[in-house]
């Protein structure tokens, strides 16, 4: 009798533990993940109170979630930040030391690998990524032609490879089950969709824009593209088909399989080209329309979260690749009281903070606390590391080496910096290193696209290194390196021995792809490289 008892007591055991299973499958949230282009920390309204651009579907995302005050992109331009996203190391442990990639270029993250989208696939969730890649895929080459491989492939090189055929190791071979995009970003080539492994329409025609709606001074690249395609379709059909793959799979998310949707924007990146609708509605100039498209694009998917009726079980991050760029036409912007930048220096492509600092807003009703702010030192590179706390993952010890949780921050448990430092690299891959209140740059101008750059900075006689107190000089204006010889020879030693250690995390060190070299020879990025400036 006791046998039959017991037995009894068992299967009963058995059958509760079967059905809560569907139930802590389901406590895994949904994750959606959306990084704007170019999109400035002042370019939106909760960030920049003085702001002239209104974003109310980020400002409500706000409202219902954190807004953090000091997050960054390991890089100041595209494809070095993407690689921090999705592998959570940072980018110049990888062959790319500076620049970015073309719409042409191979598959830049390392095969084997681990990228988050892998790691949650692994953890029982299905996969998708809308938008622009940038982070290199193969494409077949037609016999005897090449394209440049680190770099933005030439005038000469765009009909190089053979658009009929499948192209490999793009994203869907770093995790994602689906993927509908572009190659790299909207002003380079091809011009056309890819689905999974293909191009949706093969390119058969030359076609470039302007770089900004009514100013033909400075274009696209000239190149393959389909003849129905249109830069100004491409930002509402990432809309669409986000919303109908949240829609998709909402009904599978509720019986407890959740979905990672990875949705880069080509917005507000040029080509800035906001559709009817928007133009002319922020009063300021086509950029800032376009910025105000993009919010609505968070509208959009805030909307159907919804109406599917899993907005509550949904994480939703809302940031930026990296700084606006001088082509939104800085001087127009402020003259009408806007700041992309709001009170930091420098722009896309620069070491200063208005080249790396972005706009950062996470909402997970019921675990985040709604209208709260973070201070806390983060980067972007940290969302694989939350991604593995909250999911359950572990780790090994060759992935994600400089990435820290930032989910003690999202609980409100923080009671302590998260990291210890953390390291900025620009367009022309010179460093930064944060740690407290300090910010020390290698490099004795902006890194980047700003004045003075590197060369001139030194022919002027500026100091080889910069050093700032954040906390006091924000708008970096004071170098106090001669000031604080221990503070410069300390973060020196520090940024030394991450790179030495190959990670910055705790954990066996690891070898970097390439020797990485902190003191690289001052030279001057071109400015918005690549871009093609046609005589008219």
């Amino acid at each position: 009798m006791k046998t039959l008892l017991t037995r009894s007591l068992l299967c009963l055991l058995g059958f509760a533990l079967l059905a809560i299973a569907p139930a802590a499958e389901a406590a895994k949230p949904n994750i959606i993940f959306i990084l704007c282009d170019d999109l400035g920390y002042g370019d939106v309204k909760c960030n920049n109170p003085d702001g002239k651009i209104a974003t109310p579907c980020a400002d409500k995302l706000a409202s219902q979630g954190m807004r953090f005050t000091d997050a960054h992109t390991t890089s100041s331009v595209c494809t070095p930040t993407r690689y921090g996203v999705m592998t959570g190391r940072y980018n110049w442990r990888s062959r790319l030391q500076s620049f970015v990639l073309g719409g042409l270029s191979p598959r830049l993250i390392e095969p084997g690998r681990l990228t988050v989208a892998a790691m949650l696939k692994q953890q029982g969730y299905s996969t998708a990524c809308i938008g622009k890649w940038h982070l290199g895929m193969d494409w077949v080459k037609k016999e005897g032609k090449d394209v440049t491989d680190l770099n933005i492939e030439t005038p000469e090189q765009v009909w190089n490879v053979d658009y009929t055929k499948p192209i490999a190791n793009g994203p869907n071979s770093v995790g994602f089950d689906y993927y509908y995009g572009i190659s790299a970003s909207l002003d380079m080539v091809p011009y056309t969709f890819i689905e999974n492994d293909r191009v949706t329409v093969v390119p058969t025609v030359d076609k470039d824009w302007p770089l900004m709606l009514g100013r033909e001074k400075g274009r696209c690249r000239l190149g393959p593209a389909t003849p129905e395609f249109e830069v100004e379709h491409v930002l509402p059909a990432f809309t669409r088909k986000t919303v109908e793959i949240i829609t998709a799979r909402a009904a599978d998310a509720k019986a407890g399989k959740p979905f990672f949707i990875y949705l880069p924007l080509n917005a507000p990146h040029t080509p800035i080209a906001p559709t009817a609708e928007w133009k002319g509605k922020s009063g300021l100039n086509f950029y800032a329309d376009f910025v105000m498209q993009t919010d609505a694009t968070l509208g959009a998917i805030m909307r159907a979260l919804d109406e599917q009726g899993i907005a509550d079980n949904t994480l939703v991050i809302f940031t930026s690749d990296n700084g606006c760029s001088p082509q939104a036409d800085f001087p127009a912007l402020l003259e009408k009281g806007h700041n992309p930048s709001y009170t930091m220096r420098g722009h896309k492509a620069d070491i200063w903070d208005g080249g790396h600092r972005v706009p950062f807003i996470v909402r997970w009703p019921g675990k985040v606390k709604a209208g709260t702010t973070c201070d806390q030192l983060v980067s972007l590179a940290d969302f694989m590391a939350a991604c593995a706390e909250i999911t359950g993952a572990k780790l090994p010890d060759n992935a994600a080496e400089d990435s820290v949780s930032i989910l003690p921050a999202l609980l409100g448990k923080a009671d302590k910096p998260l990291r210890e430092a953390l390291v900025h690299h620009s367009i022309n891959g010179k460093f930064s290193i944060r740690q407290g209140q300090w910010k020390l740059e290698i490099c004795p101008g902006s890194g980047g696209w700003s004045t003075p750059r590197d060369p001139q900075a030194l022919q002027q006689g500026l100091p080889r290194v910069q050093l700032y107190d954040m906390t006091k000089d924000i708008g970096e204006q004071r170098n106090l390196a001669a000031e604080n010889p221990d503070v410069v020879k300390r973060l020196t030693a520090l940024l030394e021995k991450y790179v030495a250690d190959g990670r910055s995390t705790p954990g066996a060190p690891q070898q970097n792809a390439v020797a990485v070299d902190i003191w690289k020879p001052d030279k001057a990025a071109p400015a918005a490289k690549g871009k093609k400036v046609r005589k008219q």
